[in-house]
C-alpha cells in the first residue's frame, strides 16, 4: 500500500521544490540574472550559438577588442529580449540585429532588443565590442577565463544561464610568444603581421560558465590520454617538481577516464580532453570541457610531496573528471541545485579511489577530509541547507561552502548506503542517459532514485537535504551483572527544529582482548541495540569507527586513557574527530586537556593521515582556544615534545609534518634560534626535506615574530628564482611587515578590486596579517573586512568572501573581535542573510573561544 501511493507524495514535494515560472516585468530590467528572466528565456529561445573572436594585445593595460556573432532561434516574444552584459554602453562600437544596425540600450547590466527586431524562426545579432577584463583574470603575459557562477557576462553579451547550452567558435590573436587552449579542438594557428591567430572548432553543447579559454606564455607538453592528444599548459619551472608531475598527472587522469566511463556506462562526452596549470589559480581546478584550469601548485609535486598532499592531488583530478559527466554532460538547470554537480564530483572522486583491498584507508580517506569540513558550518548558527533558494545569479557564489563540498558527500554516501550499490548505480545511470547535453535538477533526479528503490526518499530528503545542522547522539548503557542490559542509542537536533537524521553508523565496543563491532540503523529518535544485549560491558566504546556517521558523536569518559592503544587507524580518527566536537560543546573534556592529550600522541601516532589530523587540532587548540598567557607558559614543553617526535619518528613525511608543526607554534627563543638557523643555512633537519617554497614558508614564520631580523624577508626573496612565485611573495611581504605603517598600507590596497585580483595570494597575507601574534595590532583592520564584504561578494570569485573572513577572524579569540562582529551585525539589521551567515560560520570559533573561557 505504502509504496502504491508514494508518487503522490513525491509530486507534492515535486511541487514544493521546483521554482514555478513567472512573468519578467516589463519595467527597468532588474540587475543579474533573475530567476524569471531565465524562465522566460528559456522558454522562447532555442539553437544559441555563439561566434567570438578576441585580440588580445601584448600589454596587459590595453583592450581586448572582440567581435561577436549570437544566432539563436525564437518563437513569437512580446517584450524586449534581454543580453546579459555587465560593461558600460561605451564599450559597444557596433549593435546589429537581423542585418539592421540599432541604437546601443544597455540597462542594469542588459543589453535591450526590442521586440519587434526579433523574429520567429532563426536570428543574428553582431556585437563589436571591447572585453571585460574582470573575468580575464589578466597578467603580465597570460590570462585565463573563470566564468562561473555568472561572469561569462562581465566579458561578453551573452544569454548567462546554466540552462541555455549553447555552441562557441572562438578565435583568438595574441602574441607571437604566446600558447593557447580552449573547449573545442584547434582547426588550425597561423602567424601573421608578428601575431599568433588560434581558430578553434565548433565546441560541444556548454552553459556559459564553461565556456573557456588560456593564452600566454605557457610552455606546452603534449600528452596523450586514451590514445588521443590531451595537451597542457604550465608555467611552472622546476625540475624536481615537472619530472615527477608530468607523467603522474596522466597517470590519474588516464585512471579517473576508465573508470567514469565503466561506472556511468557513457564514454568521454566530449571532443578533446586538455588542461591549462594556472599560477594562483583561485580554485583547486575549474572543471571547463576541453580545458580544465587546474591551481598549478595542487598538480605539481616534488618527491617530498606528502601522503596528503599525493591524495589531495588524486582527488582534485578525479573530482574535475568526473565533473565531464557530472555537470557539464549534464548540468543543474539553476544555480540553486550547484551542489548537485558537486556531490557528484566528490563523492564519484572519492569513489573512484578507493583501493579494492584496502577499503579502511579509503574511509579513513573521506571522513578526515569531508566531516571535519562539514561540522565546521553545520555546527554554526550560520549553517545552510545542501540545497538552498536563489533568486539571482548575482548572488549564486553565496551557495558555495563545505556543506555543499563535505556535507553533500556524506549525504550522497548514505543515500547509497539506504538504495543499495545497484540500485544508486542504476538510477544515476538513467538519469545521465535521460538529460545528456541538456539541464536537470534535483527533484529530477530524486523521481528517478525513488524508481529504483522501496525507501521513503522524501523523508530523507527533507532531513538531509532541506535542512540545515546535525544532529546530537547520545546513548545510555544500562548493566546487570556485569552484562549489557540494555543500549539504547539516541539523537536531537544540535540546534532549531526537532528531527531525525535516518543514517546508518558503527559503534565498536573495545575489550582486554578483543573488539565487538555493532551496525546501528538510526532510522528514529531512539534506537535499541539489541545485538548489545548479554554482552559483557565493555572497558570502554568509540562512536562512529566505520566513518559513515554524522553529528555529534559522544565520547566514552574512559576514552582518553584508551585511546593511544586502538589499533584501527580510521576507528582512532573518528575518536579524534568526536572529541575535538565535544571540546567545543563545552560539555566534557577542556581545551587544555585535549591539548595535553593530542600532544602524546605526537610520539605514538604511526599514520599519517592521523597525525595530520592531530597536528592541526593542536594548532587550533594552541593559538585560539588558549590565552597568551597559557602559550607562552606551554611553549617550550610543548616545543620539545614535538622536536623529540620529530627525531624519532621513522618516515620522511611524517616529519616533515612534525617540522611544520614545529615552525607554526614555536615561541621560545631556543626554537627561533634553532629555526633560524636551519632557514639560514638552508639546512634541514635529518630525515626532513625542504624546498624552496618550504624555506619561504619558514622565512614568513619567523617575520612575524616580534624580534625576527628585518633582513629575513628581503633575503628570502633574492633566494627566489621562478617569477611568478617572486611576484606572489613580494604581495605577501608587507602584510608580514614588522612595520606598522607597511601593513596599513597593505590592508588599503586591499580596497581596491585590483589589489584583491590575486586572491589566493590575498589569503595568505591575511594569514600573516592577523596571525595571533600581530591581533593586538591587526584587530582594528576587522571592522573594514567586514565593511568591505559586500563589494567582495559582488567582485571577487566564487568562494572568496568566505575565504575572506574565515583569513581575516578564523584565528581570533579576544573579546575586542567579538564585539566587534556583534556591533557590526546590531548595526545592519536588514544585512544579507546569506552574506550574515558566511559572518557566523567564520566566527563561530570566535564566540565559542569566548564561552569556553568564561566557564
Amino acid at each position: 500500500m505504502f509504496r502504491q501511493i508514494k508518487p503522490l507524495f513525491l509530486a507534492a514535494f515535486i511541487l514544493q521544490t521546483c521554482i514555478i515560472p513567472q512573468t519578467v516585468s516589463a519595467q527597468v530590467p532588474v540587475a543579474g540574472v533573475s530567476r524569471s528572466l531565465a524562465v522566460y528565456r528559456k522558454s522562447v529561445l532555442s539553437a544559441v550559438k555563439y561566434k567570438l573572436a578576441l585580440d588580445i594585445p601584448t600589454e596587459k593595460s590595453a583592450p581586448i577588442r572582440a567581435r561577436q556573432e549570437i544566432t539563436f532561434n525564437s518563437g513569437k516574444i512580446d517584450q524586449t529580449l534581454q543580453l546579459d552584459f555587465k560593461a558600460d554602453a561605451k564599450v559597444i562600437s557596433l549593435l546589429e540585429v537581423n542585418g539592421k544596425k540599432v541604437p546601443v540600450k544597455l540597462v542594469n547590466e542588459h543589453l535591450l532588443i526590442g521586440p519587434d527586431l526579433i523574429k520567429n524562426g532563426e536570428n543574428h545579432i553582431k556585437v563589436n565590442f571591447i572585453a571585460g577584463n574582470g573575468a580575464l583574470n589578466r597578467n603580465a603575459d597570460y590570462l585565463y577565463t573563470l566564468f562561473v557562477p555568472d561572469r561569462a557576462r562581465t566579458a561578453f553579451p551573452c544569454f548567462d544561464q546554466p540552462d541555455i547550452k549553447a555552441t562557441y567558435l572562438l578565435q583568438l590573436t595574441v602574441p607571437s610568444s604566446w600558447h593557447a587552449i580552449a573547449n573545442a579542438t584547434q582547426e588550425y594557428v597561423r602567424e601573421e603581421d608578428g601575431r599568433k591567430i588560434y581558430q578553434f572548432r565548433e565546441s560541444d553543447l556548454l552553459s556559459t560558465y564553461l565556456f573557456a579559454f588560456a593564452a600566454g606564455k605557457f610552455h606546452l607538453y603534449k600528452g596523450n590520454l586514451q590514445g588521443k592528444n590531451a595537451d597542457l599548459l604550465y608555467r611552472e619551472t622546476d625540475t624536481a617538481k615537472l619530472t615527477p608531475s608530468l607523467p603522474a598527472i596522466y597517470a590519474i587522469h588516464e585512471q579517473s577516464l576508465k573508470f567514469f566511463e565503466e561506472w556511468t556506462g557513457i564514454p568521454y562526452p566530449f571532443q578533446k580532453f586538455g588542461m591549462s596549470a594556472i599560477p594562483e589559480f583561485q580554485f583547486g581546478g575549474m572543471e571547463h570541457p576541453g580545458s580544465i584550469h587546474y591551481k598549478e601548485s595542487s598538480l605539481f609535486l616534488d618527491r617530498t610531496a606528502s601522503r596528503d598532499q599525493l591524495n589531495t592531488r588524486t582527488n582534485l583530478i578525479a573530482h574535475e573528471t568526473a565533473h565531464m559527466w557530472f555537470g557539464d554532460l549534464v548540468t543543474m538547470d539553476w544555480f540553486s541545485d550547484v551542489w548537485m554537480k558537486e556531490v557528484f564530483a566528490n563523492f564519484m572522486a572519492d569513489k573512484s579511489t578507493v583501493e579494492p583491498n584496502n577499503k579502511a584507508e579509503s574511509d579513513q580517506k573521506f571522513l578526515i577530509s569531508h566531516v571535519p569540513a562539514a561540522y565546521a558550518v553545520d555546527r554554526t548558527p550560520g549553517a545552510n541547507p545542501i540545497r538552498q533558494e536563489l533568486d539571482n545569479l548575482n548572488e549564486a557564489g553565496t551557495l558555495y561552502g563545505n556543506i555543499i563540498y563535505h556535507k553533500a558527500p556524506v549525504m550522497m554516501k548514505q543515500l547509497e548506503s539506504l538504495m543499495g550499490e545497484s540500485a544508486f548505480q542504476s538510477g544515476v545511470r538513467e538519469y545521465l542517459r535521460r538529460f545528456s547535453n541538456s539541464n536537470a535538477s534535483w527533484p529530477d533526479l530524486i523521481r528517478i532514485l525513488d524508481s529504483h528503490t522501496s525507501a521513503d526518499l522524501i523523508k530523507w530528503n527533507s532531513v538531509w537535504v532541506n535542512d540545515n545542522g546535525r544532529p546530537v547522539v547520545t546513548y545510555k548503557l544500562e548493566q546487570k551483572g556485569g552484562l549489557i542490559s540494555r543500549f539504547t542509542v539516541s539523537q536531537h537536533a544540535e540546534q532549531g527544529k526537532e528531527r531525525n537524521w535516518p543514517q546508518q553508523l558503527k559503534i565498536t565496543l573495545y575489550y582486554q582482548d578483543h573488539i565487538k563491532e555493532l551496525p546501528v540503523n538510526l532510522i528514529g529518535k531512539d534506537v535499541v541495540i539489541t545485538a548489545a544485549e548479554g554482552l559483557q560491558a565493555p572497558l570502554y566504546m568509540i562512536f562512529n569507527t566505520g566513518g559513515e556517521g554524522y553529528g555529534r558523536m559522544p565520547v566514552d569518559p574512559a576514552l582518553p586513557v584508551h585511546i593511544y592503544d586502538v589499533k584501527d587507524p580510521l576507528s582512532r580518527a573518528s575518536a579524534y574527530i568526536g572529541l575535538y566536537e565535544q571540546m567545543l560543546s563545552g560539555e566534557s573534556i577542556r581545551p587544555e586537556e585535549l591539548l595535553e592529550l593530542y600532544k602524546k600522541g605526537l610520539l605514538v601516532e604511526n599514520d599519517e593521515l592521523n597525525l595530520k589530523l592531530i597536528c592541526t587540532y593542536i594548532g587550533q587548540l594552541y593559538w585560539q582556544f588558549s590565552k597568551a598567557d597559557l602559550r607562552i607558559a606551554i611553549a617550550p614543553s610543548l616545543e620539545m615534545q614535538i622536536w623529540t617526535a620529530l627525531s624519532q619518528n621513522k618516515f620522511t613525511n611524517q616529519r616533515k609534518q612534525l617540522f611544520k608543526l614545529y615552525q607554526d607554534i614555536f615561541l621560545s627563543r631556543e626554537a627561533k634560534s634553532r629555526l633560524y638557523q636551519i632557514w639560514k643555512e638552508q639546512l634541514a633537519p635529518e630525515g626532513v626535506i625542504l624546498t624552496e617554497d618550504d624555506y619561504t614558508s619558514l622565512a614568513l614564520a619567523l617575520a612575524i615574530r616580534d624580534d625576527a631580523s628585518k633582513d629575513i624577508l628581503r633575503l628570502q626573496n633574492l633566494r627566489i628564482t621562478n617569477t611568478d612565485r617572486k611576484e606572489r611573495f613580494e604581495m605577501i611581504m608587507p602584510a608580514a611587515s614588522s612595520d606598522l605603517q607597511e601593513r596599513d598600507l597593505f590592508f588599503n590596497s586591499l580596497k581596491q578590486i585590483s589589489g584583491r585580483a590575486k586572491e589566493s595570494t590575498v589569503l595568505t597575507a591575511l594569514y600573516y596579517l592577523h596571525h595571533p601574534l600581530r591581533q593586538e595590532s591587526s584587530v582594528h583592520y576587522l571592522k573594514q573586512s567586514l565593511e568591505m564584504l559586500v563589494e567582495i561578494q559582488k567582485t571577487g570569485d566564487i568562494f572568496f568572501p568566505q575565504s575572506w573572513l574565515q583569513a581575516s577572524f578564523g584565528m581570533y579569540s579576544s573579546v575586542e573581535a567579538a564585539n566587534i562582529v556583534e556591533e557590526f551585525l546590531k548595526l545592519h539589521p536588514g544585512y544579507s542573510p546569506k552574506l550574515k551567515a558566511k559572518i557566523l560560520q567564520a566566527t563561530d570559533n570566535l564566540f565559542r573561544a569566548r564561552k569556553l573561557d568564561k566557564q
